[in-house]
């Protein structure tokens, strides 16, 4: 446990010492105190109408002005943070399950279970991912639960060839030697021995896959197929914004704005942490 705290305050350190791996963690905490805290931060309910205020100006009363219904932008912008932040956790969550499970499958016994895990992966690789979640959407239809389904499959095969070449180049280690000796279950050395050792790619794809998953669920609700309205989705908001990009513009740029900082976190904070987590890096 003492080498485990020592190596995640090594990692902290690490990224304290690197300005935009810093800002980039800084963005994602903001980001997830945003969408925990919604409905105390809103200054108003995020679906209430009120067409005598459409496009209402900047004012104190609404900050970011109002949308063609007369709602609020930044009550929809916050909310849409919170809903964001659900489809990346629980999108990412069955993608990182499923194709660490597979990977280390794969990697740990090899043969022909190997051979046939990775060339289903390779399938599933063969389409551009928006695309396999376009079809997977258009199949199942468009909600918040398709949406998170269509994305987290189409993210399995990623961590699971992350984990698969980490889980081959660590099953060569001594230590894993020595538990199958002295008669360890392949569960028990898989999950005691194999992959803590390989966790450091598995972390680094996981923080670069939530950017990931952030701009395929707004490109999937900009083309109406994620978030259906009026459940405030950025994707979504930029959707029915650009119909007045020439009459209101700031309507389709503070979600646009807002996707760009939320990536640009998640992108700083994964490219940090490549550096930090290498072992090869000197203290």
């Amino acid at each position: 446990m003492g080498s485990r705290d020592s190596r995640a305050m090594l990692v902290l350190r690490r990224i304290g010492r690197n300005p935009v791996a810093l800002l980039g963690l800084i963005i994602i905490i903001v980001y997830i105190g945003v969408a925990l805290f919604a409905p105390i931060l809103a200054p108003h309910d995020p679906i209430d109408q009120n067409l005598s205020k459409s496009f209402a100006p900047l004012s104190a009363e609404n900050p970011l002005g109002c949308d063609e219904f007369g709602r609020d932008i930044l009550s929809r912008i916050i909310f849409g943070a919170r809903t964001s932040l659900i489809i990346q956790v629980f999108s990412v969550l069955i993608a990182l399950v499923t194709g660490v499970f597979l990977g280390a499958v794969g990697g740990y016994f090899g043969g022909w279970l190997d051979e046939g895990i990775m060339r289903v992966m390779d399938i599933l690789l063969a389409f551009p991912g928006i695309l396999l979640a376009l079809a997977i959407v258009a199949v199942l239809g468009p909600d918040l639960k398709n949406l998170i389904i269509a994305i987290g499959i189409y993210s399995i095969p990623q961590f699971a060839r992350i984990t698969r070449g980490s889980v081959i180049t660590v099953k060569q280690s001594e230590y894993v030697t020595a538990a199958r000796a002295i008669g360890e279950s392949h569960f028990v050395t898989i999950m005691r021995y194999v992959l803590p050792n390989a966790i450091s790619p598995i972390i680094i794809q996981t923080t670069l896959r939530m950017a990931t998953v952030l701009l395929t669920a707004a490109g999937l609700g900009f083309l109406g197929l994620g978030v259906q309205p009026p459940q405030p989705e950025w994707g979504t908001m930029l959707s029915t914004a650009r119909m007045y990009l020439r009459s209101a513009p700031l309507v389709a740029v503070f979600p646009g704005v807002s996707i760009m900082i939320v990536v640009l976190g998640f992108n700083f904070l994964g490219d940090g942490l490549q550096d930090a987590l290498n072992p090869r890096l000197k203290d």
